[in-house]
């Protein structure tokens, strides 16, 4: 059973830095595309940033270009989203996401979520 687990989730004032992690268990994970997404109140869930679990590429969105990398333990089977500059409009539920093809809007699995709210 393919399990994403996120952590590191919480409240942090703006300008502040966060690192969320994402557990991934079930399966061999080579050739995926590993992402994060968020979803905020009200609005739709939007891609936040993606690696290529094979190779390494990343993708991010515009939005937090500059400010979030992502990464990836191989060893611990884990990703991470390394937030800096936090800003008060990157509150949301963030999501980690398995695609098995370099579509990472093509979501094959998805994480519980995690809570992180930014205060100005």
């Amino acid at each position: 059973q393919v399990q994403l687990v996120e952590s590191g989730g919480g409240l942090v004032q703006a300008g502040g830095s966060l690192r969320l992690s994402c557990a991934a268990s079930g399966r061999t994970f080579s050739g995926y595309t590993m992402g994060w997404f968020r979803q905020a109140p009200g609005k739709e869930r939007e891609f936040v940033a993606a690696m290529r679990w094979t190779g390494g590429s990343t993708y991010y969105a515009d939005s937090v270009k500059g400010r979030f990398t992502i990464s990836r333990d191989n060893a611990k089977n884990t990703v991470y989203l390394q937030m800096n500059s936090l800003k008060p409009e990157d509150t949301a539920v963030y999501y980690c996401a398995g695609a098995s093809t370099n579509v990472v809007t093509k979501v094959d699995y998805w994480g519980q979520g995690t809570q992180v709210t930014v205060s100005s």
